[in-house]
């Protein structure tokens, strides 16, 4: 059981305790920030000095945020000059085509980059998260298409779930296709797991790809070492970096920043020299008349060479993907300001060596290093892409941990590596997948271009998917005009889909790896979620509420045997139907029963007096127990010391409560006190229900599939009863079949 799984609470209550949670901090904030300030203005004869200096210091803080986006957010974005060329199947080149390839990345960049990523995408925000399960979230939210039709769409008083005033909404033809089209539905909810399942691809083939391209540069004062050697020596830094994770980053994390900033510095100051010594009207290139003379010459051999150009604009999805650890504003300042204009002049650099010397295209980046500075300029390039794997990396298990939480991926065990960073996390199950399969890559596929093949399937669907997601969130709740989301849609999706299509040939060259590792993930994550969320429908429909256990007790031959018993449960609004199950089958029900519940929360660590929280169910002797718990939090506690906390915890609940009652309370306060201490003398008991889908000949093929999948994962994957220490002689599994 991984500490950051909430045993007991359905991922409906999960994402809606998370949203709550974040909403509380974030209106904390502000309002903490507004009495500071109105603190100043009440006790200053110079109020707009001190207004001058709040917002200075808003701005020195998110320029030092943006500096830390250096190490985190943009590490594959911007060493993505070390392979790009080397990528390149290029015949011949002669001065057109290379201008005319420039005239490609450049303007990728920009509109790819620039347009849809930070002017757009960093806009459609899930509650200040951002990726492209974000946009799927937030359409769920706002709009009715998840996969099981929600109850929970946002309504606020007087507003609709469109944003728009009650009574003025008229919901878009899209929206309603969608509500009524359980097969939209799915693809629409496949495709968002698909997207998330590239990003994971994305950590295999950088850190591969990153790594070898840098120490590649061994070869060219060396001539006598090897290709071989190169891949071995790659795929030992590559092991050694992976072997590393379960201390953590935080102890190194602080050079991260220092190293990418001296990596963009650097790298467009070389290109600037290539540029004044080599071809000093280069950028002549940025009139799109050269692309249009690219492809009229080149043809399919110039469509074909896309597949390399589309690496220029590699990483731009961790833009938004990582908006939750920063902000808009620090990632947009740092990407144009340092990171755009750097690349624009390093692939300039870059592209005027290589007119002059058009065959040194297979090594593109460290041909056009002047000697001088060589091994300095090999060194920050080691460093560079050291770090853009280990944000690659990081970004993965922080995307698995997020999955595990909200019960989109099986249960695997994550640790949190740092007790005050949430996102700082490790999955050893995942980690050394991740390694086997970067080490394979070099290994099998040790040739730039094979794995930049298979790296240019991953970067061209994920932008894609981000445009199709964008363009709903555009039509559905922004309700942009339809003559915008025409531009867009012709700008960005012509675009990206002539970048699809022009991979998708590459697909035996390499390019299959990261497609079947993607869609062989997303089919996991798809089953696994549509059996969870089908179990929790069965749940809520066939819940028991306490009427229903008083009847249930009442009937002739139930007896009500000694013991203290926590029954875990899966919701909080009603009992689990394994409780009915459990009382008709063994015709027995504790004197005192705790109905337990877990409940994970985005906090380090939860406060003692708020971990457990208890309430009196209204029966004699049954009670309700939520035990809140955060992510640095240990609960890896003995068995009777979970048993003494929450005994304690009820106890002085009743003690409180009878303080406040009539005047014969305190000696029935006393009474049940004794109950509770009798009960967990007499012997004490943890009940889990294990639940299995019951699939009949009546359910349709696509639920046959389906939940005979998710049970395959269900029995392979980590229990889902709580690391509490409780004794194995304690523990009751209570087995029932949901009928599907």
């Amino acid at each position: 059981m991984p500490p950051n799984r909430p045993v007991g609470l359905p991922a409906a209550e999960v994402a809606a305790a998370t949203a709550a949670l974040s909403e509380i901090v974030v209106d904390s904030d502000r309002s903490n920030g507004r009495r500071h300030h109105h603190h100043h203005l009440l006790h200053s004869g110079d109020p707009l000095s001190h207004h001058r200096l709040n917002k200075g210091k808003g701005r020195r803080a998110t320029l030092i945020l943006a500096y830390k986006t250096l190490g985190v957010v943009f590490g594959g974005l911007v060493t993505s000059p070390l392979y790009v060329y080397p990528s390149m199947p290029l015949k011949s080149p002669t001065e057109e085509d290379y201008l005319g390839i420039y005239s490609i990345m450049f303007w990728t960049l920009t509109l790819i980059g620039v347009v849809k990523y930070a002017g757009i995408a960093l806009k459609a925000d899930d509650q200040g998260e951002g990726g492209t399960f974000a946009l799927y979230s937030l359409l769920c939210r706002k709009v009715n298409v998840g996969i099981l039709h929600s109850k929970r769409v946002e309504s606020n008083s007087g507003v609709s779930r469109h944003g728009l005033p009650e009574g003025t909404e008229k919901q878009s033809r899209l929206a309603k296709f969608f509500e009524q089209s359980i097969v939209a539905r799915r693809v629409l909810l496949f495709i968002a797991m698909l997207g998330m399942c590239m990003l994971i691809g994305d950590g295999i083939l950088t850190p591969a790809i990153s790594v070898l391209s840098a120490m590649d540069g061994v070869r060219a004062p060396f001539p006598s070492v090897t290709k071989s050697l190169v891949e071995a020596l790659s795929a030992i830094v590559l092991i050694v970096l992976f072997l590393l994770q379960k201390f953590g980053t935080s102890k190194v994390s602080f050079l991260f920043s220092p190293i990418m900033g001296a990596w963009t510095l650097t790298t467009p100051l070389v290109g600037i020299y290539s540029i004044i010594k080599h071809y000093p009207s280069i950028f002549k290139a940025l009139s799109p008349h050269y692309i249009v003379h690219f492809f009229w010459r080149n043809g399919k051999e110039g469509w074909l060479l896309l597949g390399g150009t589309v690496l220029c604009i590699t990483g731009s999805e961790a833009l938004f993907a990582d908006l939750g650890h920063f902000n808009r504003t620090s990632i947009q300042i740092a990407f144009l300001c340092t990171i755009y204009p750097s690349l624009v002049l390093t692939y300039a650099g870059q592209t005027a060596y290589l007119i002059r010397h058009p065959n040194d295209h297979d090594d593109g980046f460290y041909k056009f290093i002047p000697g001088s500075i060589y091994w300095p300029m090999f060194v920050v390039a080691t460093l560079a892409a050291i770090v853009a794997s280990q944000s690659l990396i990081s970004a993965t298990f922080s995307v698995i941990k997020q999955s595990v939480v909200l019960d989109y991926f099986p249960r695997v065990k994550v640790v949190h590596t740092s007790p005050d960073k949430e996102g700082e996390v490790y999955s050893p199950e995942i980690n050394y997948i991740l390694m086997i399969l970067c080490v394979a890559v070099i290994l099998i596929f040790g040739d730039g271009k094979d794995i930049g093949n298979a790296f240019g399937v991953v970067v061209s669907l994920v932008m894609l998917i981000t445009t199709i997601l964008l363009t709903l969130v555009m039509i559905m709740i922004w309700r942009t005009p339809i003559v915008l989301v025409a531009l867009y849609v012709c700008v960005f999706f012509v675009m990206e889909g002539v970048y699809v299509s022009a991979v998708f040939t590459k697909i035996p060259e390499g390019g299959w790896i990261p497609f079947a590792i993607s869609i062989i993930l997303a089919f996991i994550m798809f089953g696994w979620f549509y059996g969870r969320q089908r179990k929790m429908e069965y749940e809520l429909t066939h819940k028991i509420n306490l009427d229903r256990l008083e009847i249930l007790l009442s009937e002739p031959g139930i007896q009500r045997v000694s013991g203290l018993c926590f029954f875990y449960t899966n919701i909080q609004d009603g009992l689990t139907p394994i409780l009915g199950h459990y009382i008709k089958n063994m015709r027995s029900f504790h004197k005192v029963t705790v109905f337990t519940t877990l409940r994970y929360l985005l906090v380090p660590k939860v406060a003692p007096h708020e971990r457990i929280v208890v309430n009196k169910l209204g029966l004699k002797g049954v009670y309700g127990c939520v035990i809140q718990y955060g992510y640095a939090d240990s609960l890896n506690h003995e068995g009777d010391d979970l048993v003494t906390q929450v005994t304690n915890a009820l106890i002085a609940h009743i003690r409180t409560c009878s303080s406040f009652s009539s005047p014969g309370s305190p000696e029935e306060a006393h009474q049940e006190v004794a109950y509770i201490e009798e009960a967990k003398l007499a012997g004490v008991v943890h009940i889990r229900g294990k639940t299995r889908f019951y699939i009949s000949n009546s359910c349709g093929w696509f639920d046959k599939i389906l939940l005979g999948f998710y049970e395959v994962l269900h029995s392979n994957c980590r229990s889902a009863f709580p690391a509490l220490g409780v004794p194995l002689p304690q523990r009751i599994e209570v087995g029932m079949l949901y009928e599907a």
